[in-house]
C-alpha cells in the first residue's frame, strides 16, 4: 500500500479501509469541489469525502459504531487532511 503525502486522499482513504475493513463494496468520492471556497476548503482540493462501504465487520455493529469504525481507520487522516467525511456504512445484505 501506497501512503505518501503526494498521494491522491481519496485512494489513500480506499487503501486505508480496504486494510482495515476487507469490504465487499467500497465507493469514495470526492466531494471537494462542491465545497471551495467554505469553511475548510483549504484549496487543495481534498478536503470533503464520502464514503460508501459494505463489510462483514459491521454485522451486528450500530450504526455509531460502524462509523467509529470507518473513522479509527481514517484518524490521521481526519485529523490532518480531512475536513469532513459523510460515512454509509452497511453490512452485506442490507
Amino acid at each position: 500500500m501506497t501512503d505518501t503525502a503526494t498521494a491522491p486522499l481519496a485512494d489513500l482513504i480506499a487503501a486505508r479501509l480496504t486494510l482495515a475493513l476487507a469490504p465487499t463494496r467500497l465507493s469514495v468520492s470526492n466531494d471537494s469541489a462542491q465545497h471551495a471556497g467554505h469553511m475548510g476548503d483549504d484549496g487543495t482540493g481534498e478536503s470533503h469525502f464520502s464514503v460508501e462501504i459494505e463489510s462483514a465487520a459491521f454485522v451486528g455493529q450500530s450504526r455509531v459504531a460502524r462509523q467509529r469504525m470507518v473513522n479509527h481507520a481514517l484518524a490521521d487522516l481526519l485529523a490532518a487532511r480531512i475536513h469532513a467525511l459523510a460515512i454509509r456504512a452497511r453490512a452485506p445484505g442490507e
